[in-house]
């Protein structure tokens, strides 16, 4: 009996998200206390590259529920994703699956995301910037309150911070 291999190279209904990702430092960055934010809820399926994400804005209190599946890539800075947008009982469901979590306030700043963390990983604050393009994105010059570009160091994406927590470096 023949198995079929079923990786797919460039998946059909995918779009390619560029960004970079910057360590900050809090006593450098600008102050965010009166700025509005965005709490993320975030569950990495266990065993799988699925995070299913439950965001609530500050602002207006509205929820959005989704699943985005990012797949692997040999570039950090581009990856691609497919996101679908859920329904309260269709959240329910994928979160009785096991996951690690982790939470975070997403604030705007300077046209960066900047993200505070929560929980186990209090403290750390990281800023990312999406950019339609390689050519911008390469060009990007990070803000002057980031400590060093993690962008290529795998221990600062979600998963690997949901599952193994504060990084080391």
């Amino acid at each position: 009996m023949r198995t079929l291999a079923l990786e797919i190279a460039s998946p059909k209904y995918a779009q390619i998200e560029r960004e970079r990702r910057w360590l900050v430092d809090p006593s450098r960055r600008p102050d965010l206390s009166q700025l509005p934010h965005i709490l993320i809820e975030d569950r990495y399926i266990v065993g799988t590259r699925l995070r299913l994400r439950r965001t609530t804005s500050s602002a207006t209190g509205v929820v959005t529920l989704k699943i985005t599946k990012k797949y692997e890539s040999d570039d950090p800075r581009a990856r691609a994703l497919v996101t679908t947008y859920l329904t309260v009982g269709e959240y329910d469901l994928f979160a009785t699956l096991s996951a690690c979590s982790l939470q975070k306030q997403r604030y705007s700043v300077d046209g960066f995301s900047l993200d505070r963390f929560a929980g186990t990983l209090a403290g750390l604050e990281l800023a990312e910037r999406e950019c339609p393009d390689d050519m911008t994105l390469r060009a990007l010059a990070a803000p002057d309150w980031v400590l060093r570009e993690v962008t290529h160091e795998d221990c600062y994406t979600g998963g690997a911070l949901a599952t193994n927590g504060y990084p080391e470096t």
